[in-house]
């Protein structure tokens, strides 16, 4: 059977090539092949990956994404597709699902909503769920050092405390929408934000939510 982030993984492999190497991207700075560099050394370069939490470790991330963006733009894809190597932590099923299912479906909607005409996903509920349960263990992390309270919502009233103060402000969507609102999508999440406004103005100047 099928995980959600192998679901996701080829997904997000087919909408790169088709896309092809020069799309633009939501990531910052990014087209799709420096998006698709980014995939394939983090599962497969550890030793320079570090680099995005590890201020001393980011030049040599700079430079082994750039020799990965430098490959031919089909061998990343076919990289992205067969997965990581056995020797990483990533090829163990449990690992790839908790650490990538997010990352993928983020990245995933990275290109599809970079695109100038673009519709949400239909998505099941039993991925809706699996998405819920990781942004509940995961949102203090994404709302740590916001100016307000914050509090994600699922239309049928589960919620989870992002951050806490006041005043607060409360945000309300499907648990995909409320991911990419999270990990700073903030101008394509489909979702609805409510309360103080100076309050949701100072959280809409927060450029990114989360890591």
């Amino acid at each position: 059977m099928s995980t959600f982030a192998k679901r996701e993984r080829l997904l997000l492999a087919d909408l790169l090539e088709t896309a092809g190497p020069e799309a633009p991207t939501l990531c910052e700075g990014w087209l799709t092949r420096d998006l698709a560099a980014h995939v394939v050394v983090r599962e497969r370069r550890p030793d320079a990956a570090g680099g995005v939490l590890v201020k001393p470790l980011a030049p040599r991330l700079e430079r082994v994404m750039a020799e990965y963006a430098g490959k031919p733009y089909e061998e990343l894809i076919q990289l992205i597709r067969t997965g990581p190597p056995r020797f990483s932590p990533f090829s163990l099923k449990q690992v790839d699902e908790m650490a990538n299912t997010v990352e993928f479906y983020v990245h995933t909607e990275d290109v599809r909503r970079a695109r100038p005409e673009w519709t949400p996903r239909e998505l099941d509920s039993v991925f809706q769920d699996a998405l819920w349960s990781r942004l509940e263990r995961s949102a203090r992390l994404l709302g740590r050092g916001i100016p307000t309270g914050l509090v994600l919502r699922r239309p049928n009233g589960q919620t989870t405390v992002a951050h806490r103060g006041t005043p607060v402000v409360t945000v309300t969507g499907e648990p995909s929408e409320l991911l990419l609102f999270s990990y700073g999508r903030q101008s394509v999440a489909k979702v609805e934000v409510e309360g103080d406004q100076e309050a949701i103005a100072k959280l809409g100047a927060t450029k990114e939510l989360g890591i």
